[in-house]
């Protein structure tokens, strides 16, 4: 496929600084540049790289202000980064429409409906009284339990498991090897080791949620664990029984969270996270990663650190961290100083 830049401007109501007619084929990083492709400008950090690049055409934002001469063609948008996300999902629509139909061979048990539009790949298997929503999107080797309810639109990637009683909403995508309604890590001490408690709820996810590759969602002891609207969980979560999520809530990488904690909406995690149990964050949280939370924190807090502290203390802590070898040495010079004087 190739557009003008031109084109592509139009589409993302942004305006041309160059040459319109030029052809666009292809996205790269502006480090990574080459004749035909499309980059974008969204971090200061790599300023630099416009001045030099080799891609046809920049992405930059209207206010940008170039302190030497672009060879490339720049378009002028609001924000470069959810412009190129929007032409990316354009491009992968193009490329990758839904499909359609059921591949044999794949069990669904009797009296499931698949809808026509939807598609269940080879080897998938959908338990007895599953939902399968308009357009839904089961690929190969997917686990659907049963009772299982999955929404229109929804992608389920190869691997997937998503285990009896499960809901998942409208739109969805659950990538490979992810886990959505093991048991909850639920066992009572008793003389003689360990009886495991039942795990009678489910996983309550809404519309618009993506969770990552690997990622896993326990099922609830009692009721739901729920995953709010519109939550992106990268990879390698794990998200313990009776857990809620708030809407717009992102957690990056290896992250983990205790069981009946509850996040707020529009909280921003770091990778490797740590959150204990039966605590409560409150919206709008932000958390820097490694750090590890054991206490409720209030709304809009800005937390860094282990045991977790606002980024202004920490940011002190750090500092005098870094002045102790020093601090040591004089302390020592002092004691050295007063022992010689005795």
């Amino acid at each position: 496929m190739e557009f003008t830049a031109g084109q592509i401007a139009a589409l993302a109501e942004g305006v041309v600084e160059g040459d319109e007619s030029v052809k666009i084929n292809t996205f790269a990083k502006i480090e990574e540049g080459r004749q035909g492709a499309i980059s974008f400008l969204a971090n200061p950090k790599y300023t630099p790289y416009i001045y030099e690049t080799l891609s046809s055409a920049v992405l930059v934002s209207r206010d940008f202000v170039a302190e030497k001469p672009v060879k490339a063609t720049l378009i002028r948008v609001d924000d470069p980064y959810a412009t190129v996300a929007r032409l990316l999902a354009m491009v992968d629509q193009l490329m990758n429409p839904p499909r359609r139909g059921v591949e044999q061979p794949c069990f669904i048990a009797e009296g499931v409906e698949v809808p026509d539009d939807a598609y269940i790949g080879a080897f998938a298997y959908i338990g007895a009284g599953a939902k399968i929503g308009s357009g839904a999107q089961i690929y190969p080797q997917a686990y659907v339990g049963d009772g299982v309810s999955v929404g229109d639109g929804t992608i389920i990637y190869a691997g997937a498991k998503i285990y009896r009683g499960c809901r998942i909403g409208k739109r969805c995508i659950i990538h490979s090897g992810a886990v959505i309604g093991a048991d909850g890590f639920g066992f009572a001490p008793t003389d003689h080791g360990y009886e495991k408690i039942p795990q009678t709820g489910n996983v309550d996810i809404a519309d618009d949620v993506e969770i990552g590759a690997n990622t896993t969602i326990d099922r609830a002891m009692m009721g739901s664990t729920r995953i709010c609207r519109g939550v992106k969980l990268d990879n390698l979560i794990q998200i313990a029984h009776n857990c809620e999520v708030g809407a717009d809530t992102v957690m990056a990488a290896q992250g983990g969270v205790a069981g009946s904690t509850k996040l707020g909406e529009r909280c921003m995690v770091g990778g490797q996270v740590g959150l204990a149990g039966h605590i409560h964050i409150g919206d709008e949280v932000h958390i820097g990663a490694q750090s590890g939370i054991n206490k409720d924190v209030a709304a809009g807090s800005r937390l860094f650190g282990y045991p977790a502290t606002d980024v202004v203390s920490y940011g002190r802590q750090t500092l005098a961290i870094r002045k102790l070898p020093t601090l040591y040495k004089r302390v020592d010079e002092i004691e050295r100083l007063i022992k010689d004087n005795k």
